[in-house]
């Protein structure tokens, strides 16, 4: 996943449902002595609006917690959308607009307080290693540097196959790869994990390989190539929002046709386009562990 020189401003045409980080604030400054308790936080996804509905299926929202044994004070620091999730899987159509329009940035949110409910009750909230304020006020430095250059969100991991060994194309960049960089940060300043298990979640789109297209530019600009064009935006038609259940059926019909029955998908990462020649079992949702890392004490050490 590419890094960027810098977080461009959103254009105004992208639009949130929820407000992005609504009570966000600052990372504060720890005293050097403090003794910071580090958790690990998990939750299904959209839990406020559709309960454990999401948390049956495994889709959950990862995030990390802190407590401040000098002042008593949660906080919370969590990585997500800035549009939602379908704004940054799929991009708008906009009439008169050839390419399509990409509302996909993400970016960290840290503000007081843990809402224990919330974590709790469908999801976890568990202790998971013990910091000095020193490490925390570094790890908030390599915070802002992660925030300002990893700034597009992706949903989708690309692999060859089901396979434990399989050649991953793509990887996601999502809310739990956030909260795994923090915690080997955490690791390289000489946290110790405790030795628990901790599983997350992936999507995984299952391809050949990639053929690489080219990017807005040059698929979609005075000289791009029309045919192309009319494909890319063709395949993202079907995936707009739904007034209607009836639309959703056709157009649901159309992506199972296009994926499934034609093997295609049109993969937009790192501001490119790739074409995916899709295999079975084309889609899965895993839920997998993936280690907590293993830190060895420095000079930050507790």
């Amino acid at each position: 996943h590419r890094r960027f020189d810098y977080r461009p401003k959103t254009d105004p045409y992208c639009q949130a449902r929820y407000t992005f980080c609504p009570t966000g604030s600052a990372i504060p400054v720890m005293k050097e002595e403090d003794v910071i308790e580090v958790y690990r936080l998990q939750a299904p996804v959209w839990e406020f609006k559709y309960g454990d509905l999401l948390g049956h299926l495994k889709i959950m929202h990862d995030a990390v917690g802190f407590k401040s044994s000098l002042t008593g004070k949660n906080y919370t620091m969590e990585w997500y959308e800035l549009f939602q999730l379908g704004n940054c899987t799929f991009p708008h159509l906009r009439p008169g607009v050839d390419a399509p329009f990409w509302c996909n940035q993400g970016a960290a949110c840290f503000y007081e307080g843990i809402d224990d409910a919330h974590w709790k009750e469908n999801g976890t909230l568990v202790l998971v290693t013990t910091i000095s304020g020193t490490m925390f006020n570094e790890m908030a430095k390599w915070v802002k540097y992660d925030n300002e250059t990893g700034i597009y969100y992706e949903t989708w991991t690309v692999q060859a196959s089901p396979d434990k060994q399989s050649i991953v194309w793509f990887d996601a960049y999502e809310c739990s790869k956030f909260i795994l960089r923090t915690y080997q940060k955490l690791a390289d300043l000489g946290a110790v994990f405790k030795k628990i298990q901790t599983n997350y979640t992936s999507i995984i789109l299952f391809s050949g390989e990639p053929i690489y297209l080219g990017n807005e530019t040059s698929i979609f600009g005075p000289q791009g190539n029309k045919t192309l064009a009319a494909a890319v935006r063709d395949f993202y038609y079907p995936f707009k929002p739904h007034r209607t259940v009836g639309e959703f059926f056709v157009d649901l019909l159309k992506i199972i046709d296009r994926v499934i029955l034609n093997h295609q998908f049109y993969l937009f990462y790192n501001l490119e386009y790739w074409f995916l020649p899709m295999k079975f079992p084309y889609l899965k949702i895993i839920y997998e562990e993936v280690p907590l890392p293993i830190g060895s004490k420095t000079s930050f050490g507790v």
